[in-house]
């Protein structure tokens, strides 16, 4: 083979990946991946229906195909559609309701998390209350309590405390005694002449 029909050759596989578009197999189908540019020889795989390729060539009968994996190979050209088949978009529709409605089950549980712990602060809050309403209640009977102390209070004000009226009187008995004590002393002296006589 010459050089510059290697070249073109070269040159056209280029410009053929270079315009490339994807395609895909359609509906309900296997279709056969061929060696040969007419498909007369066994096919070395089979593409199921939905399997995107990339057109590299296509004539009127036959298209030359570049799989995913780098594989490639001739195929029907009429068997080729350019908008994904009906069934590989209802596989991706059922795939993408599964992923709602897997979303949908993770919110109804935290749904349920959500209003048990409203129910749990509901509850804490009734609580709180009860417990604030008895903190009231013993709050008003302590301050009733000491309005009653401090009117007691009031009463004894202008009274002479007990701690200082007992020793008060003691210090007033015993000077009393001893008042008792000198007068007689004295009153018997002078009775007697200065003399003192029991």
């Amino acid at each position: 083979m010459h050089k510059p029909a290697l070249l073109c050759l070269a040159l056209g596989a280029w410009a053929g990946s270079a315009g490339a578009e994807t395609v895909y197999v359609t509906d309900s189908l296997r279709l056969g991946l061929h060696a040969a540019a007419d498909t007369s020889d066994r096919p070395f795989d089979n593409l199921v229906s939905g399997t995107a390729v990339e057109l590299l060539e296509r004539n009127s009968n036959y298209a030359y195909v570049r799989l995913a994996d780098g594989r490639e190979g001739w195929v029907k050209a009429t068997f080729l559609v350019a908008e994904r088949p009906a069934a590989a978009r209802v596989l991706d529709l059922e795939a993408e309701i599964g992923g709602f409605e897997h979303a949908a089950t993770a919110a109804k549980t935290a749904q349920a998390a959500a209003e048990q712990q409203l129910a749990g602060l509901r509850s804490e809050l009734q609580a709180t209350t009860g417990s604030a309403e008895s903190i009231q209640e013993t709050i008003e009977r302590l301050q009733r309590e000491n309005s009653a102390h401090e009117a007691q209070l009031e009463g004894y004000r202008h009274a002479l405390p007990l701690a200082w009226v007992l020793p008060a009187v003691g210090v007033a008995l015993v000077g009393g005694f001893l008042f008792g004590l000198w007068w007689l002393d004295a009153w018997i002296r002078r009775r007697h002449g200065g003399f003192r006589v029991y």
